[in-house]
């Protein structure tokens, strides 16, 4: 997991088709035999294809050249050549498709796992017996194979997930993930443990959620900051944020507007999206008067419009609630894509 990769410049070439034969019959007893030179075969497509067991796209660092196999050439007897082999390639679902000449986006598999044939092969020639006529019954022309198409691409992952954790290093996230879910984040008392992206399940009901806990960012991510900001692309497709504050930190009650503001100059779409204000460490112990249910208060009444809950991942405390509100947000997006899907 430490060999996470979200990014590939990658060269994809489709197969040239075969060319065309010229030939003539050449059989005993039968003489000034007609043409008999086959077609080229058609040369092999690009395809992508999507694999639900990869998670990064690690296997295209080590091999950055895919070229389909080109078509065989045409034969006498009228034999055709043989087509070329598609060169299928696999991507983890999420995965983005861009020119990397004109940064076009070419193809988004966020909801689509199907097959794309990207680059159609070239089409093989025509051999001689395709030009027999009344004036001409020996025809010594063949056509040779179109060629294949080449280009240059970036592809970029983007996590596909129902919760996208945030906050500062060290606030909590993994802890959340874990509690959560099976997925087993590095934990430790120390910023920047996390340093990939980290995804986990929460089975409710019938509905598996996905969470995502992205690296943590600091004040000034959007100016290159940090490791955070480089992961900000994996929560463009959540369906709602988890802001988590460690309620432990002096600066706890800036800590949100801090968030909010580095979100909003790397995209104000994140922004938008539904979310909920969590407030971590209710377990600490009371010490230098610092009493972490009022902080909770504190934070409660700093942000009355914002639906704000404290949670103890080691006691258990508010997880039940966080686990319902989590629940109800993902249903309302259910029933809203539903809605627009029955539209």
């Amino acid at each position: 997991m430490e060999k996470f990769a979200d990014e590939a410049l990658i060269e994809v070439s489709s197969g040239s088709g075969g060319n065309g034969c010229v030939s003539f019959r050449r059989e005993k007893y039968v003489p000034r035999g007609g043409p008999s030179g086959g077609d080229g075969g058609r040369g092999g497509d690009v395809v992508f294809t999507i694999r639900r067991n990869l998670r990064t796209l690690a296997h295209l660092r080590y091999k950055q050249s895919f070229k389909a196999e080109n078509g065989k050439d045409g034969e006498g007897a009228g034999r055709y050549g043989r087509n070329g082999a598609a060169m299928i390639i696999p991507l983890p679902p999420g995965s983005v498709l861009k020119d990397v000449d004109t940064g076009e986006l070419i193809r988004d598999f966020g909801n689509n796992e199907g097959d794309f044939q990207f680059l159609k092969g070239g089409n093989g020639g025509w051999g001689n017996i395709h030009f027999k006529s009344s004036v001409n019954q020996a025809p010594r022309k063949a056509l040779p194979g179109k060629p294949g198409t080449f280009m240059r691409l970036r592809v970029e992952l983007r996590l596909i997930a129902d919760i996208g954790l945030v906050g500062f290093p060290n606030a909590g996230k993994s802890s959340l993930l874990n509690r959560f879910t099976n997925a087993r984040p590095k934990i430790a008392p120390y910023p920047f443990t996390t340093k990939i992206p980290n995804l986990g399940v929460l089975s409710l009901d019938d509905r598996d959620i996905i969470l995502a806990d992205i690296p943590g960012l600091i004040e000034g991510a959007s100016a290159g900051l940090g490791l955070g900001i480089r992961f900000l692309k994996h929560i463009a497709r959540t369906t709602a944020l988890a802001f988590v504050i460690d309620l432990g930190e002096d600066a706890y009650l800036e800590a949100f507007e801090v968030l909010y503001s580095e979100l909003e100059a790397f995209s104000p779409e994140l922004v938008r999206k539904p979310r909920i204000l969590v407030g971590t460490k209710l377990d600490l112990a009371e010490g230098d008067g610092v009493d972490m249910l009022m902080r909770l208060e504190s934070l409660k009444t700093r942000y009355a419009g914002e639906r704000v809950l404290g949670v103890s991942v080691f006691s258990g405390e508010g997880i039940p609630e966080l686990v319902a509100c989590i629940g109800a947000l993902v249903q309302a997006a259910d029933a809203e894509a539903n809605a627009l899907h029955l539209e």
